[in-house]
């Protein structure tokens, strides 16, 4: 579910075709060799540069700056969201893991390696995996966020952070229909990279989990990719485009408005974000077999032209006051367009920036008639919300959906979790620096 903006990215080009092309124009400057005129060799080095420029494997995200990346960033085509629990006892542990986290992720939202590579011995594990060498930062960005755990865990203090855990970081309650493993649920410490190429993405939080070692060990990891035509919104795995209803990434009012923390009670929050994460497993076999226009009611949209019932283009405003001939809805009670809007939620909106995930497949028991056991796809959705406040944005949202929504017979929410993502570093601080220091 990603923003309306979330497909600026350039597509990138077939990599193969790319040093071809490129081959190719190196070949034929040096054949013309000196008799080449300078406005020629200009134009070569131009078209050479716009051709990068234009492969996003080199593009660039900043890692530093008044909000964490990843967060409002137009969306990656890849990402890897991982959660940890922390096992040390030392805070100091802690704020060292979180400095080398910091310079490492600057690091390699730049495309370099997470550490630097001279001078190391061939007698000691190597600092950085390699397997990302020369591919390129790939728009990398890399957010990190802070779970309940980190303030208090089994009812202990164990940092002295517990008096300055903010209100709106509250413990998700159970929804309707909610099926939680505890091995893809929760976690203290939250990293999400995401990037236009899957390993690049997994790369990161590899790295940064390997850093880890002897303070903390994983707790789940999932990845996701994410496909849509440049400048369109992309379609979920349920074939129906996701996201149309986004609050603007670009609002910098609607954004301060429903993203970014503002709240007195946690100052170190201050343009940071509550982060929302949940597995959500859907059963597309089921979907699959369902009308076209059962589909479209489910949703309250159609499916090719993503506009909501009544209307015939996307962003068309949704009327939720339409009636058929007979008086009826256009847009069902109980449809998901209707449930998720903001005028069904006291004018309340989530930043949306989800993947879908396709983890191979598993013997599956259905919930509903006519209880079929089978193998199905692990498939679905890596939902990802931002709000301002949870309280306010993501819980009462999806306790309306969790109770109401026609979806629900075809999706399962198996895993889940809350962050409070603190606002992006300064340059020679740490993530986090403003909670530790407060």
């Amino acid at each position: 579910m990603s923003s309306d903006d979330s497909q600026n990215c350039p597509a990138r080009p077939a990599r193969r075709g790319f040093l071809k092309a490129g081959g190719a124009a190196v070949a034929a400057g040096a054949s013309l060799g000196a008799g080449l005129a300078a406005p020629g060799l200009a134009q070569a080095a131009e078209a050479r540069h716009h051709a990068l420029a234009a492969d996003p494997m080199n593009a660039v995200e900043p890692f530093y700056g008044e909000h964490q990346g990843g967060i409002v960033t137009p969306q990656q085509a890849h990402t890897y969201v991982a959660a940890f629990d922390l096992t040390t006892t030392s805070r100091d542990d802690v704020i060292k893991l979180l400095r080398q986290w910091t310079e490492s992720a600057a690091r390699m939202t730049q495309g370099q390696s997470a550490v630097a590579l001279d001078g190391v011995s061939d007698d000691h594990p190597a600092p950085d995996s390699g397997d990302v060498l020369g591919l390129g930062p790939a728009g990398l960005t890399v957010t990190f966020g802070f779970g309940p755990g980190l303030f208090t865990s089994e009812g202990k203090d164990r940092y002295g952070l517990a008096h300055l855990r903010p209100a709106a970081l509250v413990d998700l309650p159970r929804f309707n229909g909610d099926q939680l493993i505890a091995e893809k649920t929760g976690g203290d410490l939250y990293v999400q990279a995401c990037a236009h190429d899957a390993q690049v993405a997994f790369h990161a939080v590899r790295q940064l989990a390997r850093q880890g070692y002897g303070m903390l060990r994983m707790r789940w990891g999932q990845a996701g990719f994410l496909s849509g035509p440049r400048g369109q919104t992309p379609r979920n795995l349920m074939g129906f485009k996701d996201g149309t209803n986004n609050p603007p990434t670009k609002d910098a009012a609607a954004m301060n408005q429903f993203v970014w923390a503002t709240a007195a009670d946690a100052p170190w929050m201050q343009g940071g974000t509550y982060t929302v994460v949940r597995r959500i497993r859907i059963t597309l076999e089921h979907w699959d077999q369902m009308e076209l226009g059962f589909q479209e009611q489910v949703f309250g949209r159609r499916k090719y032209s993503g506009a909501p019932i009544g209307k015939d283009k996307e962003f068309d405003a949704v009327d939720l006051n339409a009636q058929d001939k007979d008086g009826n809805p256009l847009i069902p009670d109980n449809s998901h367009v209707r449930l998720s809007n903001r005028a069904s939620n006291n004018g309340a909106q989530i930043l949306r920036r989800s993947y879908s995930y396709n983890d191979s497949t598993n013997f599956y028991i259905e919930r509903w008639p006519p209880w079929r056991q089978e193998t199905e796809y692990d498939a679905g959705l890596i939902f990802v919300a931002h709000q301002g406040d949870p309280r306010t944005g993501f819980i009462p949202i999806n306790e309306k959906l969790a109770k109401f929504d026609m979806m629900n017979q075809f999706t399962t929410h198996v895993g889940s979790a809350v962050f409070a993502c603190p606002p992006g570093a300064k340059p020679g601080s740490f993530i986090g620096a403003e909670l530790f220091e407060a």
